[in-house]
């Protein structure tokens, strides 16, 4: 029984792993999509949130048929619960990058006078920074998860509070391009609309590790802020 367990959790994490890919690989599309204003990109993106959504149900199932099958304890009830856990954020994150993606897409249909090309638009210093950064605190988070790495986890936690800053920073940015150049508005107020889904995402991150460090020391620190 202890084998066929340790079996299931494996099969329980590789599953995970791959939602976990499906969904990274959705947030590294939807910058390209936004910042080389790719439609045809963004409809894949979109396309692709089904199966994630399909990916996020599997791994769900497969929690509650090993809680049922193997009654776990200690340990292995944390990991089955933080996998839950993990599973929803993962979940959310995918309908966030698919959210980014339909913005490119309204981007698309307001493509004529008096607005300004979508091609043209002066994106803020920092909007590549903060996109660069919500990816690397998913990667983090998951690699705290893969490699049982609590120090990982913490450091997610810390990381979150730049993302915070760089989404008030591009709002002061984009109040002074469009005082320049009025026309640009439509589409910079929709960059605001992204970064603060990537604060979300960021969010998820950081609720990821926690889930992490609860899983690894048994710790609640999702209130220690």
């Amino acid at each position: 029984m202890i084998k066929d367990l340790s079996t299931e959790l494996e099969k329980l994490k590789q599953r995970l792993l791959g939602l976990g890919c499906e969904v990274e690989g959705n947030l590294r599309n939807s910058e390209r999509a936004l910042l080389q204003f790719d439609p045809e990109l963004a409809r894949k993106i979109i396309s692709n949130d089904s199966e994630i959504d399909d990916l996020e149900m599997s791994v769900e199932e497969k929690c509650l048929q090993i809680l049922a099958q193997h009654q776990p304890v200690a340990g292995d009830l944390r990991f089955v619960v933080t996998v839950l856990k993990i599973n929803n954020d993962l979940e959310r994150m995918g309908d966030l990058a698919a959210k980014i993606a339909d913005r490119v897409l309204l981007l698309a249909r307001q493509h004529h006078a008096p607005f300004a090309d979508p091609r043209t638009v002066r994106f803020p210093e920092r909007f590549r920074h903060i996109f660069a950064e919500t990816i690397s605190m998913v990667r983090m988070s998951l690699d705290s998860f893969v490699n049982l790495d609590a120090d990982l986890a913490y450091k997610v936690r810390l990381w979150d509070d730049q993302v915070d800053e760089a989404k008030r920073e591009i709002r002061t940015q984009i109040e002074e391009i469009i005082q320049n150049d009025p026309r640009q508005q439509p589409y910079l107020a929709m960059l605001l609309s992204v970064s603060r889904s990537l604060e979300r995402i960021a969010d998820h991150a950081t609720h990821i590790a926690e889930n992490v460090i609860y899983m690894l020391q048994g710790l609640i620190v999702r209130h220690d802020r």
